[in-house]
């Protein structure tokens, strides 16, 4: 894929740039490695105070940013600038609490005591240069919630941003330079997917963190199991959405519409798989369709547009293939289904029933406006196809009954179960799934010791 801004809504090659040379990277690969080795004695007071200054930067620049998000992959312009003002909460969340999160911790004086010591502490200190390795979805958000616990903990950022999304990568290596940090502290390597296993492969090069698709992730986890460096992976998934009798239909039907479509249905944590106790699945299957009937879909940069464009025609192709797959396979089509002409790439907010374990879109991630609904007979068969997905990022479940949510608390294979409401993230809760969306957590304190080396200090009597 070539590295340029290509407008989705008309197809447009609105800006193209040249891979970086192997001699560039190099140069920032030690320009990286330079800049740790100052940058990790500085205080959290110290990083605070640059990373404080990036948030109020961002929030100025929201109205640009946004509008540089709609054109290069196509969300709905009001969507782009929430997302740039989410970053900027997060990068004042974590200045605010990276070094309480990153405190020495002091075992149990009978544990010291049984080790011989006089005194013992663990502390977190940072590893050194992080590739990361990011998706074209949510191109601020994604790079924020790696970048600001990481630069707080004291290491050093290197970004190879999705080639489609070129002009937010530079933005966010220019954010951090503006806001003060020292050159190097955070850089973005404009190179192509090709160019990653071997800056993964150097040796200043410390640990990795990916967000994307399966393929990708393994690719990434392969090089860095060889070269034993840590990694983090968040990759796809295909979450299910459970409403049962008890729930608040109203609210679960509005939620569910939203949950589909945010980014236009390119969201990982978007539900996918809609699952319906059999005694509230008509009267919801027809509110359901409905709603998505009723989307506005159109130009992002207009300001009530709910659906746009997907970021790339291969997006939709593959979409497509899904659909077609379910209609061949007797799926019955509730709405949408019918890619609409003119220039574009956009694809119909799409309701499928009759799904069945044969059909691709039951195992694969539909990464656009398309949902799949299932009847279920109880909750036992709520949990069985629920769980019937090589994924296992988040769920969504609605339900007022106590008993049910043990249950699901206790059953669903996923990374998140949220209840009555629908799934997002936070800087406060840890992010990331099982099976195969990947392994490692992101955000909260959990997100922020991934990346640091976790020392005993033991002093002897």
């Amino acid at each position: 894929m070539p590295i340029a801004t290509v407008n989705p809504a008309n197809g447009e090659t609105l800006k193209t740039y040249e891979a970086m040379g192997v001699e560039e990277v190099e140069r920032r690969l030690q320009l990286a490695e330079a800049t740790f080795r100052t940058y990790r004695t500085t205080s959290y007071a110290e990083r605070a105070s640059l990373l404080s200054r990036a948030a109020d930067l961002l929030d100025e620049d929201q109205g640009e940013i946004g509008a540089v998000m709609t054109t290069e992959m196509g969300k709905p312009v009001v969507q782009a600038r929430a997302e740039a003002a989410k970053c900027a909460r997060a990068m004042r969340w974590y200045a605010e609490r990276a070094e309480a999160l990153l405190a020495d911790e002091l075992p149990g004086e009978n544990d010291v005591r049984d080790s011989g010591a006089s005194r013992v502490l663990v502390r977190y200190r940072p590893l050194g240069p992080v590739l990361a390795v990011m998706p074209w979805n949510f191109p601020l958000w994604q790079v924020v919630r790696f970048a600001a616990p990481a630069l707080m903990a004291g290491n050093v950022g290197l970004l190879k941003h999705a080639s489609n999304v070129p002009q937010t990568a530079l933005y966010l290596e220019d954010l951090f330079h503006r806001a003060g940090h020292p050159e190097g502290c955070f850089q973005t390597l404009l190179v192509g997917a090709g160019a990653v296993d071997e800056i993964l492969r150097d040796d200043r090069v410390k640990a990795a963190t990916l967000t994307g698709s399966e393929p990708a992730g393994r690719a990434v986890a392969s090089t860095a199991g060889e070269m034993v460096k840590k990694t983090v992976l968040e990759l796809g998934g295909s979450d299910p959405f459970v409403v049962m009798p008890s729930a608040d239909l109203d609210r679960a039907v509005e939620t569910a519409v939203t949950a589909r479509v945010q980014n236009n249905g390119q969201s990982c944590i978007a539900a996918k798989r809609f699952i319906v106790h059999a005694d509230v699945h008509d009267a919801f299957a027809e509110r359901f369709a409905r709603g998505m009937r009723e989307l506005r879909v159109g130009d992002p940069a207009l300001e009530d547009t709910q659906v746009g464009p997907l970021a790339t025609e291969q997006g939709r192709a593959d979409l497509e293939e899904l659909v077609d797959d379910a209609r061949r396979g007797g799926a019955t089509v509730l709405c949408g289904g019918e890619r609409p002409e003119g220039p574009g790439w956009f694809y119909p907010p799409t309701v499928l029933t009759g799904v069945t374990r044969e059909m691709r879109i039951h195992r694969e991630e539909a990464f656009g406006p398309v949902a799949t609904l299932y009847r279920a007979a109880d909750l036992d068969e709520a949990v069985l196809i629920a769980n019937d997905s090589p994924f296992g990022l988040s769920s969504n479940v609605w339900t007022r009954d106590a008993d049910e949510v043990d249950r699901f608390v206790r059953d669903i294979e996923a990374g998140g179960v949220f209840f009555n409401g629908m799934t997002a993230s936070h800087p406060a809760f840890p992010f990331g799934g099982v099976k195969r969306s990947g392994y490692g957590r992101e955000l909260s304190g959990h997100g922020i010791r991934e990346f640091c080396n976790i020392t005993t200090v033991w002093h002897g009597a």
